[in-house]
């Protein structure tokens, strides 16, 4: 093949926002619905800033009819009088230059989430149109678009339809009116999940004390009236965290917290303990969720594992001899917010889930041991902390008590030796990220899934029956079930504050249960599992749905499978007159070669990724699911139940 010319006219030069069309998935991580929220985010955030510095009172969200949004703050309203750099107006700026804003000048912000610089101008690129209005003493209008120059053969994306004129008509108003459409050629679907937007506004709302934010879905109608909520808490994070322990049973009524800077971070948290056994702790940095912690979080721990101990002293619970408890003890049953708001984040990724200032560490724990001390020394508060050491000390003996059987569940074993696992079948490969292993549901299908699979990188464990429901249950009963047991030890990774990914086996775990009610309650079961004490998998998209077939049409040679009802009908057209059906009630009917091709084939497969939207949201779902409150399930089922449609937990998770 001969050799292609490679020269400086090679070299593509992406003016303006065209690296934003090329390559939109770095920008907003994909161009699926998670993409679509992104960009309504990015400005949101951008009318949070203003509030969260004392700017703004209000925001308006609004989803249209055509698939357009908006949002409208009473904040400042973008600077409207023209840069010096550029010599048109910062409106202009904002929206049509990359890393350029107002938040790298910290006069001007104090914190902010949307630290990149991208965030309106990425919004902008990847819209059909997108208006903005300002009001300053006057209201200023700008409208942009995106089309393709057929001469210059290229896509021209965010181009300004002229400058930013004053319409000279006089307000009492200030604040900013963002409107845009988001591009169908550009992503997957653009429509809006009015669920999603209004569970992260609630959050906003929760983490910004006394802010209204209010939301309008006119493509919805209710006595021929758009669907309205609105959001404002004047108790912030006690608020919050009395919402997120609704269907818990608490061990004292009110959640604690503090509030306080340090360093020029301002930091506060709230707490409070339940009869659960697991920890949930969500943490926050200028408004924006951070999943996968950071020092923020570090320091949280460690300062109220010190500050609980020096409590426990003082109350007379450990005498001078005891060894001091364990962060995991104080740390069961906890529901935990912790939220900071400070200069120069560094996020790790775009997509800001990991906090990376190291210089946020030493602050939190000071302020957390600081608000401990301050709290404790409330003679009202004692009950409650007195209470907490309780807790914490059954937790202890618990630990002591199976540690053996932890020791043994956290053996790291080659994949080599995992056959020695259970009933698994392990895999030959060596390299984990091309291992996949089947969690299946019953010896039947186990059976046909291991004739099926490719043994050089498919695993299958066969479930003997229902694994254990973990919601519930303390750590000592969670080990003492042989399927849970049998999962960690295939896994390898351990379980808990000691699950290490680099230990991991498989980096696809596959749960495939029959597709009826059984099968489901066992996908549960299972999410639930790894929701409380391997949550990293799922954060980090390691675990999958299969979803196997509910019909075969065939008819000779001619076969299709459908999925669900509504696919059924237009496979039957496929196959034509003369078809037959075949309705599978469960794995264990499928031939090998059926299971194969419609369930473990890479290339055929239909896998369903789990991943987690809203952590909050999923916490308070799980524990109304899977917990032993009856009522509470029964209120959940209540408000968010559609039997119009399939409804399930694995669909309300965002799987």
């Amino acid at each position: 093949m001969a050799e292609k010319k490679y020269s400086a006219e090679d070299i593509r030069i992406l003016e303006g926002l065209d690296a934003v069309r090329l390559r939109p998935g770095m920008y907003i991580g994909s161009t699926g619905i998670k993409g679509l929220h992104h960009i309504l985010w990015e400005i949101v955030d951008n009318a949070i800033d203003e509030a969260s510095n004392g700017y703004a009172t209000r925001i308006e969200v609004k989803l249209y009819k055509d698939g357009s949004a908006s949002v409208e703050d009473n904040g400042r309203g973008i600077p409207t009088d023209i840069h010096p750099q550029t010599g048109v107006s910062g409106v202009e700026v904002v929206f049509t230059q990359l890393h350029a804003g107002g938040k790298f000048d910290e006069h001007n912000y104090s914190f902010s989430g949307g630290l990149h610089g991208v965030g309106a101008s990425v919004t902008n690129a990847l819209s059909e149109w997108l208006k903005v209005e300002v009001y300053r003493g006057t209201v200023y209008k700008m409208s942009f678009h995106s089309y393709f120059d057929e001469e210059a053969d290229k896509m021209m994306s965010g181009v300004p339809e002229g400058h930013l004129a004053d319409t000279g008509v006089k307000t009492d108003k200030t604040g900013t009116f963002v409107h845009f459409k988001p591009d169908a050629t550009v992503f997957d679907t653009v429509v809006f999940n009015f669920e999603a937007v209004s569970k992260r506004l609630k959050e906003l709302a929760f983490l910004n004390k006394g802010l209204e934010i209010n939301l309008i879905d006119e493509r919805v109608e209710e006595d021929r009236k758009p669907i309205t909520v609105n959001y404002k808490f004047d108790g912030g994070l006690h608020d919050f965290c009395m919402y997120l322990n609704e269907g818990k049973t608490p061990l004292y009524p009110d959640p604690i917290g503090y509030k306080t800077e340090k360093d020029g971070i301002l930091i506060e948290f709230a707490i409070q303990h339940t009869g659960e056994f697991t920890e949930s702790l969500f943490s926050f940095v200028n408004n924006i969720p951070t999943p996968e912690g950071g020092f923020h979080e570090t320091g949280f721990r460690t300062g109220l594992t010190k500050s609980l101990n020096d409590v426990a002293r003082s109350l007379g619970a450990l005498k001078e001899k005891d060894a001091n408890l364990l962060g995991e003890d104080f740390r069961e049953g906890l529901t935990a917010i912790l939220s900071i708001k400070m200069k120069n984040v560094q996020f790790e990724g775009q997509t800001k889930t990991k906090l990376g200032n190291a210089e946020a560490r030493q602050p939190v724990e000071t302020a957390t041991v600081e608000g401990i001390n301050a709290l404790f020394a409330d003679p009202k508060k004692k009950s409650v902390f007195e209470e907490i050491v309780k807790k914490a000390q059954g937790a202890a003996r618990v630990r002591i008590a199976a540690r053996q059987a932890k020791e043994v569940a956290r053996a790291k074993n080659s994949i080599d030796s995992l056959t020695l696992v259970g009933k698994l079948s392990a895999c030959t490969g060596k390299k984990p990220e091309l291992n996949e292993l089947f969690i299946v549901e019953g010896d039947s299908a186990g059976g046909t899934a291991k004739q099926a699979r490719v043994r050089q990188t498919q695993a299958i464990l066969p479930l003997r029956g229902k694994p254990l429901n973990v919601e519930k249950k303390r750590i000592d009963q969670v080990l003492a079930n042989e399927e849970i047991r049998t999962i960690i030890s295939a896994l390898g990774a351990g379980y808990g504050s000691d699950f290490d990914m680099d230990d991991l086996k498989y980096h696809k775990v596959i749960i495939l249960s029959d597709a009826d009610q059984d099968g489901m309650h066992i996908r549960c079961i299972l999410l639930t599992f790894f929701f409380r004490y391997m949550r990293e998998l799922i954060n980090n998209g390691n675990v999958y749905i299969g979803m196997p077939p509910l019909y075969k049409v065939y008819k000779k040679d001619i076969v299709e499978y459908a999925y669900d009802d509504a696919e059924l009908q237009k496979k039957i057209e496929i196959v034509g007159k003369g078809y037959q059906i075949q309705r599978y009630k469960g794995l264990g009917e499928m031939s090998a070669e059926q299971l194969w091709e419609t369930t473990m084939d890479p290339a055929r497969r239909n896998l369903i990724r789990v991943n987690i939207e809203d952590a909050a949201e999923a916490e308070q779902m799980v524990t109304a699911l899977m917990g032993d409150r009856v009522e509470a399930r029964k209120e959940f089922l209540a408000r968010n139940a559609n039997f119009n449609k399939v409804d399930t937990f694995i669909d309300r998770v965002n799987l």
